[in-house]
Order: structure tokens, then C-alpha cells, then sequence
């Protein structure tokens, strides 16, 4: 665990200081386009993803991502994609920003711009209801998880020693889990209770957990323009209080505030 809060602790301090980067054309191509292409994943439930009558794309991601469209006076644009091209697009200038619970890191903070953290969440370590062998992170070695490739959970999991594989969406990995393929996966608290909601009888269960990380929403390297202007539309549905309106709609709570 100890290891684990360290990788924690090191990003808490990380984000607090990075701050929007010098130079950048994203806002003004945007405002002249008249739309912000968002880049996300449509199937992560309840971020992103879309619903079973309508096939609509909802979620807590989208309508924030909609609200900062309409803060920038343009129209929200959604481009779905796997969770390892999103952030490549991104640098790529395939999506303007990425909507999709990105959790900061200062390995991604390398190659791209973060606005101010807009939720907080923890990881938890999730296991089959009958399993007694696992009990923190340091138990996952040697042992199997899944999750998304490239993603926070994948490496975090790979650190303690565990054999990932690479899955695409939360509920194929619970399958995975259930049917005893795996033994474990990290995720999203909220993920978690958000699937337990729809599946109360899921015969899984968490057994450790992190403290809160910041979740950030990524623009390309040097976009200080962008990125300020995100993080003025963040604190306008802050001081409104549409920004815990939302989390409370989506997650049964307010996650906003650390």
C-alpha cells in the first residue's frame, strides 16, 4: 500500500503546481470552427458511455463536456474511441480535449496540458465476493488483473507484480472476474458502485482502497489558452453549483471537492 500512496502522493503534488503552459492556437481554431471535437471512450459507465433505449451518448463526461462547449459559445463535438488513442489523440490535435476521467499523472503531464482537477476519486481493488486470498495491492503479485491498456489502473497493477490483460470496457472485466479468468482488477470507485447499482446481486467486492486522485481533462502540450479557458468554464459550473449537481446525478454524491 505503502507504494501505492507514494505514486499517489507524488501526482497530488505534481498537479498542484502544474500550471497552463506559454503559446497555442487550439481556443482560436476552435471558436473559428465553431465547435470543440471531445475525445472519449462511450463505454464507461458513468462517465461515458451510451444508453441502452436510445443509444444516446450521456454521461457525467459528456455534459460537463457540453457545458464547457457552451461556456467557449461553441458546439460539443463527441469522437469515440479506445481508451490508448485518446490521449494520442489529443497530442495528435485529433480531439481538442479529452472527456473520459483521466487521472493525472506527471508521466502524462510530460506530453500534455491538465486543467484544474474537476472530481476526485480512489482506486479500489476489486475481487470475487469468495475470494480470501487477496486483501491489499501488495497481494497482486504474482497474480492476474485486467483493465484498459495504457491506463493508470493497468500500470499501477503491473507495479505490484500482477500479469495485466488488456480489456476495453468495465463490465467485460467484471465478467472476466466472475467467470474466475482473473483474479483481481483495479478501477474507479465509482465505476464500481456505479456497476453494483445496476447489478446488486454481482458476487464481487472491494477489499483495499486509495486515497482520492485528481481527475483532469488533457489538451495537447502548450494549449495554455484552451486550458485556461476550461478551467474558467470548471470554475463558473463550480460557482453555480452545476459542476456537484451533475457529480450527484451521475456518481449519488458530490466527488468534487477533495
Amino acid at each position: 500500500m505503502k507504494k501505492l500512496l507514494g505514486i499517489l502522493l507524488a501526482a497530488a503534488t505534481a498537479v498542484s503546481m502544474a500550471g497552463c503552459a506559454s503559446g497555442g492556437k487550439a481556443l482560436k481554431n476552435v471558436k473559428d470552427r465553431g465547435y470543440l471535437i471531445i475525445g472519449t471512450e462511450g463505454n464507461w459507465s458513468p462517465w461515458t458511455y451510451h444508453d441502452e433505449k436510445s443509444n444516446e451518448l450521456v454521461g457525467f463526461d459528456v455534459e460537463v463536456g457540453k457545458e464547457i462547449a457552451a461556456y467557449l459559445g461553441v458546439e460539443a463535438r463527441f469522437e469515440e474511441s479506445n481508451w490508448d488513442s485518446l490521449l494520442a489523440g489529443v497530442q495528435s490535435g485529433r480531439f481538442d480535449i479529452v472527456c473520459n476521467g483521466v487521472g493525472y499523472t506527471e508521466e502524462r503531464a510530460k506530453s500534455l496540458e491538465f486543467s484544474d482537477p474537476y472530481v476526485y476519486t480512489r482506486k479500489v481493488l476489486i475481487v470475487a465476493a469468495d475470494n480470501e486470498d487477496i486483501k491489499t495491492f501488495e497481494d497482486l503479485a504474482g497474480k492476474t488483473t485486467a483493465n484498459s491498456p495504457g491506463s493508470t489502473y493497468a500500470a499501477i497493477a503491473a507495479e505490484y507484480g500482477a500479469e495485466v490483460t488488456p480489456i476495453d470496457t468495465f463490465g467485460e472485466t467484471i465478467t472476466l472476474l466472475t467467470q474466475g479468468r482473473i483474479d483481481a482488477t483495479i478501477n474507479s470507485e465509482v465505476s464500481f458502485l456505479d456497476y453494483m447499482t445496476q447489478h446488486p446481486d454481482a458476487p464481487i467486492k472491494i477489499v483495499a482502497q486509495s486515497e482520492g486522485e485528481s481527475v483532469c481533462y488533457p489538451v495537447n502540450k502548450g494549449e495554455d489558452e484552451l486550458c485556461k479557458a476550461v478551467n474558467e468554464a470548471l470554475d463558473s459550473m463550480r460557482k453555480s453549483g452545476k459542476l456537484a449537481e451533475l457529480s450527484i446525478k451521475y456518481f449519488g454524491g458530490d466527488i468534487t471537492n477533495k
